[in-house]
């Protein structure tokens, strides 16, 4: 019997080594998986710091360096670090590896954009819009309008602002950057449909609630835009719009009052 226990005892004990050595093991393991680093550098980039996020992309680079997410990574921490000479570098290496990986192909058309490459832009996410596979196709048609509303071509850029509407029905950045289209084609009540849209999607969001009141205002709503302008006033942080807002308040109350 007292043999027997000590072997009961001797398995037990042989659990608990493997136990503790499993998650030692399992780190070894993942300090050589490019797809762990990566997953650890994402991680760093959500939680917006690039510099911890290009550590562990060149990590997992160093493991695999035909590691395609990485490099569209890196492209991604340079891109927020504003140097996108370097972004659009390592988004190149990627498309190199990976031609067909849009992701990619949309980040540097975002990146020649800030450089001022405006045709270059155009040219690529033209590219992510062909492609059949890509699922997020409301971010390249947004990219497409606003490339077109820098040019003040409002006509076209309303024509993709509705294709990345259609393409998302929940997308209330596409809401809104039509509801923007619409009011400088002086399409007013439109706009106003637009912007409540975004609003109705998002409604924390105190700059989609002021171009709302704005469109009021411009509709001669006062009513409307007053209530709204009062409501995030408490809220406003950003000087410009707070500025607006002041004089818009001060506007509406005097021609309330009475002559």
């Amino acid at each position: 019997m007292r043999k027997a226990v000590m072997g009961l005892t001797i398995l037990g004990l042989s659990f608990f080594v493997a136990c503790a050595s499993s998650p030692k093991k399992m780190e070894q393991a993942n300090e050589k998986n490019p797809r762990h680093q990566y997953s650890l550098g994402a991680m760093q980039l959500n939680n917006n710091n690039p510099d911890e996020a290009i550590r562990y992309f060149n990590r997992a680079l160093a493991l695999d360096s035909s590691h395609f997410q990485s490099l569209n990574g890196l492209g991604l921490a340079y891109a927020m670090k504003g140097n996108h000479h370097q972004a659009v570098s390592y988004f190149l290496k990627c498309l190199q590896i990976a031609p067909q990986f849009s992701e990619a192909r949309n980040n540097l058309g975002m990146s020649y954009q800030e450089l001022g490459f405006l045709d270059k832009a155009e040219e690529e996410w033209k590219k992510v819009v062909a492609d059949l596979e890509y699922p997020n196709k409301e971010l390249p048609y947004k990219n497409l309008s606003w490339l077109y509303c820098l040019r003040q071509d409002w006509e076209r850029a309303l024509v993709y602002a509705n294709q990345a509407v259609r393409s998302n029905s929940r997308f209330h950045v596409g809401y809104a950057l039509k509801g923007f289209i619409l009011d400088k084609l002086d399409r007013i009540p439109e706009a106003i449909e637009s912007y409540e849209r975004a609003v109705k999607i998002l409604p924390d969001d105190i700059n989609y609630r002021f171009y709302l009141g704005e469109a009021y205002l411009k509709n001669k709503e006062s009513d409307k835009a007053f209530r709204i302008f009062e409501e995030i006033s408490p809220l406003v942080t950003d000087p410009e719009i707070r500025d607006k807002l002041n004089s818009y308040l001060k506007e509406i109350k005097e021609k309330k009052q009475p002559a």
